[in-house]
């Protein structure tokens, strides 16, 4: 096993310490034999998630035909990280990163396995979804930050953009399977199976994670130099390659990144189709989202004008989704809408890894996940009223103004370079 390959990076890994030759290959992080293996259970688990979102969302909406009900639903497992998130990159920087995702994967697991025994036996309502959604949002407080911090441990300091890249299409990859495989099980047998994929799934990473040893010397000094938010929040105010992704990113999420949300309906109401037709529409948006990840693989540096570029692609595709006439043009600009938006989002996420200090780095991550994933009550909320009230069209374009905002902001944003080395903004 590559020992060597799972040490933390002593400093932040900027993108002028790689060379030219290295930034070409998109995939050179899995040259590294830990990263493979977590790389291999990451799909399986994360396949098996999507899969459970997809039915939970189709659940929900045949139980209640609120979409209202559904951003409601959604917006329950928001909770624990929009009150508690960053305070989970203060746990991911002070413990064993591996003994940690091993346990909330497991919890994680036990969570999918009591959705489906009560989906088994009928007693999957409402309130059932609400506790098992809550008690994951739970989890993900501190696993999110985790997981994303772990990856710095398998590979090294060279690999970093690229592992962030393919941790990016791993996600994205699942968004792809998930949907399509759910989308066929909702269509010809119900939700139920869903809830068993998932659960069975995270057998696989509990497995990888197991089977990978992160060197200790390496995860204690980083543990030793950790202490609270407040200091990670001082830390990233004073750096724009920091600050201003994350800004970008509260904006474009709280607005543009509700599709558990519009897929449902845009679905049954909009186009009048089925649980496939959902799965179809998921499927096209997570095609485009692999491509869109990939490719920022092959960008050498997350500069700013990329944020800017990717952002305002993200709203036009948005704005062009919500105006298409049939179910055909709606695949083909959800297609553009995943390729621009997680270029967006992996290009941030990719730029935060790369600048922050290994010791913040599980926080200014759980800071990310704030951002991204935290503000989801309150976009969930956001878009299911707008949705009621005007329709999935209209939410599309909400989301389509927040990009073009979030990208108008960051064109204009003129601070020093990075005081580190020349790797400034532009």
């Amino acid at each position: 096993m590559d020992r060597d390959a799972m040490t933390v990076v002593p400093e932040a890994a900027t993108a002028h310490q790689i060379p030219r030759r290295e930034r070409a290959n998109a995939f050179r992080a899995l040259r590294s034999r830990p990263f493979r293996w977590y790389f291999a259970g990451q799909i399986a688990s994360a396949s098996g998630t999507f899969v459970q979102a997809t039915a939970v969302g189709w659940l929900v909406l045949q139980l209640t035909g609120s979409p209202a009900s559904l951003g409601v639903v959604l917006a329950a497992g928001g909770v624990p990280p929009l009150l508690f998130g960053p305070w989970g990159g203060v746990v991911a920087d002070r413990v064993d990163l591996r003994r940690l995702l091993i346990g909330t994967q497991v919890v994680s697991g036990l969570l999918a396995a009591i959705l489906w025994a009560a989906a088994v036996t009928g007693r999957a309502g409402i309130p059932l979804v609400i506790g098992v959604t809550v008690a994951g949002g739970v989890v993900q407080i501190v696993d999110s930050p985790a997981r994303q911090a772990f990856v710095a441990q398998l590979v090294p300091p060279t690999d970093l953009a690229s592992a962030a890249s393919v941790n990016g299409v791993v996600m994205n990859s699942a968004r792809v399977v998930g949907p399509a495989l759910a989308g066929l099980l909702i269509a010809f047998i119900g939700t139920t199976p869903c809830f068993a994929v998932n659960a069975i799934s995270y057998l696989a990473v509990v497995g990888a994670l197991v089977a990978i040893r992160p060197t200790a010397p390496a995860t204690a000094a980083v543990r030793a130099r950790s202490d609270g938010v407040l200091s990670a929040l001082r830390y990233a105010r004073t750096r724009q390659q920091l600050w201003l992704p994350l800004t970008m990113m509260a904006l474009v999420g709280l607005f543009a990144f509700n599709f558990p949300v519009l897929l449902p309906v845009l679905a049954e109401r909009t186009f009048h189709g089925t649980g496939g037709t959902y799965g179809l529409l998921s499927t096209m948006l997570s095609i485009g989202s692999v491509g869109g990840s990939l490719a920022v693989g092959l960008v050498r540096h997350p500069r700013r004008t990329y944020l800017v570029t990717t952002a305002a692609a993200f709203g036009i595709s948005l704005a062009a989704t919500a105006v298409v006439p049939n179910l055909a043009t709606a695949c083909t600009a959800l297609i553009a809408t995943g390729f621009a938006g997680f270029s967006f989002v992996t290009m941030a996420s990719t730029a935060l890894q790369l600048h922050a200090d290994p010791s913040y780095r599980g926080r200014i991550m759980a800071l990310w996940v704030f951002v991204f994933l935290g503000t989801t009550p309150i976009g969930s909320l956001i878009t299911g009223w707008i949705i009621d009230a005007s329709g999935p069209r209209a939410a599309l374009l909400v989301g389509a103004l927040s990009c073009l905002v979030a990208a108008a902001i960051a064109g204009r944003v003129r601070t020093p370079p990075h005081p580190d080395g020349p790797d400034g903004p532009e």
